[in-house]
C-alpha cells in the first residue's frame, strides 16, 4: 500500500509539473524579451497569455469521458508528447500567428491533464487519503513555480527565452517512458502491488462507492446545482491564481529589477503555497471537512490583493510580502476543493464534473490573464488589477459559505 505514495504519486506529480511548466514557463518569456523580439504589443500579450486558456476550456470534457471510459494511461502518455513538442516549438518560432496557434493547441494537449489525473487518483486513493493525495497533485502548481521561477530567469539571463522554452520542453516526452513504465489505471492492473493489497484497496473503493447517492449519466450530473455552484467558485477562484501566475513576473520587473532576481522573487509566494497547501488538505482529511477549509482562503487573498492595492506602486516590499500570502492562500484549498467532488459524486460521473467545473475554471483562467494583463498595460501598474482578482476571491468565498461541509457518508 505504502507504493501508491512511494512510487505511484511521485511520478504523478512530476508528470502534472512537467504540464504546468509548459504552460506557465510563457510567463518568463513575457517579461524576458519575447515581446521586444516578435514585435508583440501590450494587447497582443495579454492575448497570447489567455489564449492557452480557451483551447484548455473547449477539450475538457471529451478528454476526462475518454480517461473515464478508456484510459486515464494512454491519454497522459500522448499528451507528455504532445506538450513537450509544441512547448519546444514555441522557442522556435518567429511569427506571432504561429505563436497563437501553437498556444491554442497547447491548451488542448493539456486539458485533459488534470480532469484524468483526479480520475485516476480517485481510483487509487480512498476518502480518507484524497485530500492530501490530490494536495500532493496539485503541488505540482506551485513547486514547478518555485524551481521553474529561479531556472527560467537563470536561462534568460544566460541564453535567451528562445532556448528557455526548447530546453523545458525536451523533459516532458523524455519522461513519456517512466510514465508508461509505472503507471496503471487501476490498483489491479498494478504489476508492482501485492495481490492482496490489490483486492483490499479495490474493496475499500466500493465500500465507499455504496455509501453515494447513484448518478446516471453526466447528464445527470451537470444538472445538479451544486456542480453548478462549483462550477462558479472554480471560474472565479481561477480569475485571481491565473491572473497572478501569469503577469506576477512582468509585475515584479516593473520594479526595475534583473530577470535573475525576478525569478527569485517570484519563487517565494510558491514556497509558501507549499506549506499552506499541506497544510490544508492534512487538516481536511483529518477532519473530513472540506468547505470549512476553501473559502476562508479565498478571504485572506482577496484582503492581501487589496492591501497591495491600498500600498500602491511605492512600497514593493510591503507589497510583495502581501502577495505572497495572496499566493500561499489562493493555492491552499486545491487538495480539499477536489477531494469534495468525488465525495458527493458517484465514480461513473465524477470525472465529468470534474472536468465541467475544470472546463469553466479554465475560462476564469483566460479572464484572469487577459484581464490582468490588460489592466497592467492600460494603467500601467498592477493596482486595478489587485482590485479585479480581490473581488473575484470575495465573490468565490461568498458562494463556497454556503455550501454543506457533508461528505456522502454523512448524508
Amino acid at each position: 500500500m505504502n507504493r501508491r505514495w512511494t512510487l505511484l504519486l511521485p511520478v504523478i506529480f512530476i508528470t502534472y509539473s512537467l504540464a504546468y511548466l509548459d504552460r506557465a514557463n510563457f510567463s518568463f518569456a513575457a517579461a524576458g524579451g519575447m515581446a521586444k523580439d516578435l514585435g508583440i504589443t501590450a494587447a497582443q500579450n495579454s492575448l497570447l497569455g489567455a489564449l492557452f486558456f480557451l483551447g484548455y476550456f473547449l477539450f475538457q470534457i471529451p478528454g476526462a469521458a475518454y480517461a473515464q471510459k478508456y484510459s486515464v494511461k494512454k491519454l497522459i502518455l500522448w499528451g507528455l508528447i504532445g506538450w513537450g513538442l509544441l512547448a519546444t516549438a514555441t522557442g522556435l518560432l518567429h511569427n506571432i500567428n504561429a505563436l497563437y496557434g501553437v498556444r491554442f493547441a497547447l491548451g488542448i494537449v493539456e486539458s485533459a491533464v488534470l480532469p484524468a489525473m483526479l480520475i485516476l487518483q480517485s481510483r487509487w486513493y480512498t476518502r480518507r487519503e484524497r485530500a492530501r493525495a490530490n494536495a500532493f497533485l496539485v503541488l505540482g502548481n506551485p513547486v514547478t513555480m518555485l524551481w521553474m521561477a529561479v531556472l527560467s530567469g537563470y536561462l534568460i539571463q544566460s541564453l535567451g527565452w528562445r532556448e528557455m522554452f526548447i530546453i523545458e520542453g525536451i523533459p516532458a516526452v523524455l519522461w513519456g517512458i517512466v510514465w508508461w513504465k509505472v503507471v496503471a489505471d487501476r490498483p489491479r492492473d498494478a504489476a508492482w502491488m501485492p495481490a492482496a493489497d490489490r483486492q483490499a484497496l479495490e474493496a475499500t473503493l466500493a465500500e465507499e462507492q455504496r455509501d453515494i447517492p447513484p448518478v446516471k449519466n453526466y447528464a445527470a450530473a451537470f444538472r445538479s446545482p451544486r456542480v453548478w455552484v462549483l462550477t462558479a467558485v472554480y471560474f472565479l477562484w481561477s480569475v485571481g491564481v491565473y491572473g497572478f501566475v501569469i503577469w506576477l513576473p512582468s509585475i515584479l520587473k516593473a520594479g526595475k529589477i534583473s530577470m535573475i532576481e525576478v525569478g527569485w522573487l517570484s519563487a517565494v509566494p510558491y514556497l509558501a503555497a507549499i506549506a499552506a497547501e499541506i497544510a490544508a488538505s492534512t487538516w481536511s482529511d483529518k477532519t473530513g471537512k472540506r468547505t470549512a477549509v476553501t473559502w476562508p482562503c479565498f478571504l485572506i487573498a482577496a484582503a492581501a490583493f487589496y492591501g497591495s492595492y491600498l500600498l500602491g506602486a511605492d512600497h514593493f516590499w510591503m507589497s510583495f510580502a502581501l502577495l505572497v500570502i495572496a499566493g500561499a492562500a489562493m493555492y491552499a484549498p486545491y487538495g480539499p476543493f477536489f477531494a469534495y467532488i468525488p465525495d458527493i459524486l458517484p465514480s461513473n460521473v465524477s470525472g465529468g464534473a470534474i472536468a465541467l467545473i475544470n472546463s469553466f475554471g479554465a475560462l476564469g483562467s483566460f479572464v484572469g490573464a487577459y484581464g490582468v494583463g490588460l489592466l497592467n498595460g492600460a494603467t500601467g501598474n498592477p493596482g486595478m488589477s489587485y482590485l479585479m482578482m480581490a473581488a473575484a476571491l470575495v465573490a468565490s468565498a461568498i458562494i463556497m459559505f454556503f455550501m454543506p461541509d457533508k461528505t456522502a457518508a454523512k448524508r
